[in-house]
This record gives structure tokens, sequence and C-alpha cells, in this order.
């Protein structure tokens, strides 16, 4: 059962308006590495991840993928060119076995117009994604990497962080590869790898099962410059 109250762009809306509202969302499921959609297509659907995670990306100039932003469960995706009606402005995959909604362009429309207060929590969202991914592309472009990988560490962990634990440190709360750390700043596996080790020897962070828990968040700070 979806707690849809959880769904941050629903939460002004009250169980009878929510009621309305659920008969345009429909289930999609996409298998792990599937394409949702891709840079160009005509933007016909608006996303809401129920379960696993989906990641946003564009290429280089050179042709390497670059991970601009990792979309986590009850967060929505693809909002900006469905309201605007212009082509998707980047590529949409699943991370993992991802559970989503989906909802139209025309049905969102209409949803909109019913309740005003809906456009507000997405142009707000909205604006603090757009935001996000400039500052990314920004980081790639100035930044050196031990930063830019810190920067990403932190904002994961503010993202999709656990409760800290005993011992001071935050657990990234899902699996990333070298290869999503990698993409995610623009840069090689193989120097994502060379400093994920150095982090771990000056006891910044740590991994087990795919998830990396930052150990001391001050020291990952000052990377940052």
């Amino acid at each position: 059962m979806i707690d849809f109250k959880k769904i941050p762009i629903f939460g002004t809306l009250n169980t009878s308006d929510m009621e309305e509202v659920k008969p345009y969302l429909i289930p999609a499921n996409f298998k792990k590495k599937e394409a949702i959609f891709s840079e160009g297509d005509s933007s016909d659907w608006l996303y809401v991840v129920i379960k696993g995670k989906v990641k946003i990306t564009k290429l280089s100039q050179s042709g390497r993928e670059i991970i601009l932003e990792i979309i986590s469960p009850m967060d929505f995706f693809g909002g900006v060119a469905v309201m605007r009606g212009f082509p998707y402005p980047a590529n949409a995959v699943a991370m993992d076995d991802a559970e989503l909604l989906k909802i139209s362009r025309s049905n969102l429309m209409r949803i909109l117009d019913r309740f005003p207060n809906l456009m507000y929590c997405m142009a707000m969202n909205i604006g603090d994604r757009i935001k996000g991914s400039h500052e990314a592309l920004k980081n790639i472009a100035i930044e050196k990497v031990e930063s830019r990988i810190a920067s990403m560490l932190i904002k994961l962990a503010d993202k999709a962080g656990s409760e800290p634990l005993g011992d001071g440190s935050v657990t990234i709360d899902m699996k990333l590869t070298k290869q999503d750390i990698a993409e995610m700043v623009g840069t090689t596996v193989e120097t994502s790898i060379r400093t994920m080790s150095k982090f771990k020897k000056l006891g910044i962070v740590s991994e087990k099962g795919g998830k990396i828990a930052i150990k001391d968040i001050n020291k990952l700070k000052a990377l940052c410059g």
C-alpha cells in the first residue's frame, strides 16, 4: 500500500483530494539498467519513484556519461519538460529494479488546474533541482576530483543518509559502485577507485555491502574547500 502523504508533491492534498488524483497515477515497472526515457524523447509522462532509484544522466562532449541526479523513492522526475512541453533534456535510467507511478502530461495539467497548491510545490522542487544540477556541472568544470567526490558524498548523505550511528558515522542508504561515483563527478573509474581508497586510508569513509559510511564528516567537508 502506497502512503501518498509521503510523496512531497502531494503533501498539501487532503484525503478526499488524493482520492481524486489516484486514478490518474499509473503503475510502471522497470528493470535494473532499463531506460525510462532518453534525451530528446517527447515528454509525455511525469514519473514518481515508489521503490528503487533512478539516475538522470547526460553525455559529455567526450561521450562519457555524467550522472546529474539520483532520484530516490517518493521523489518525482521529468517535471520541467512535462510542464513546459519540450523534449526531455536528459536520460533517465533505473539503477535497480524500480517501481514507479506515472501521470500523463494532459492529466497533470488537469490536476494542477484543479489543485493550484501542487503547482507551487512542484515549482519549488524543480527550482532546487535545477540549481543542484547547475552546481554539479560547475563543480565538474572547476573543482579537483577529490573535492567533487567529497561534495557528492556529503550531498548524498544529506539526501539519503541513515540516522547517525553510535560512532558518529552516517551510512548513505543506497548501493553505489565506483562506476556510479565516477559518472556523478565526471571522472574515470580508475580515479574514483584511487580517491575512495585514499578516503578509506584517511579514516574518512568505509564501505560494507556496497554502501558507503561517512566516518568523519568534518574531514570530508574540509576536502570540499
